[in-house]
């Protein structure tokens, strides 16, 4: 079955730098995306709870910017991506996620993005 490209963008209150720390360092991963990061070159190794590990290669990133992450066990055309943007418009700095989901869990995966920026905003402040 083919996955459907979401995109999600969420208004963060903080700095761009914060944002990056938090999306860019396997530290600020740890904070709110998994319990624990490890990293060994471009392989990440993200944990939850004391049984589940998921592998993922950084295909990309731009210092300050954004990361782009494939899972292990996905396939090559399906990514996650976390994407700092600015909008003049209400002069607030963005985090744009993009991510792919079966249509029959899309609303399931944008519940968990939503669940797991308010850790991030709880976590940081922003």
């Amino acid at each position: 079955m083919n996955k459907e490209k979401i995109r999600i963008e969420y208004p963060m209150k903080g700095s761009a730098n914060i944002i990056w720390r938090s999306i860019g360092t396997p530290q600020g991963l740890s904070i709110w995306f998994a319990d624990r990061v490890e990293t060994s070159g471009k392989i990440y190794n993200f944990y939850w709870g004391k049984n589940e590990e998921r592998k993922a290669t950084l295909v990309a990133q731009r210092n300050g910017v954004y990361v782009k992450f494939k899972w292990e066990d996905e396939d090559q055309n399906y990514f996650f991506e976390m994407r700092i943007t600015y909008n003049e418009l209400v002069m607030q700095h963005m985090l744009e996620i993009t991510d792919f989901a079966e249509k029959d869990e899309i609303e399931d995966v944008k519940n968990l993005w939503d669940s797991q920026i308010e850790q991030l905003r709880r976590h940081t402040g922003m």
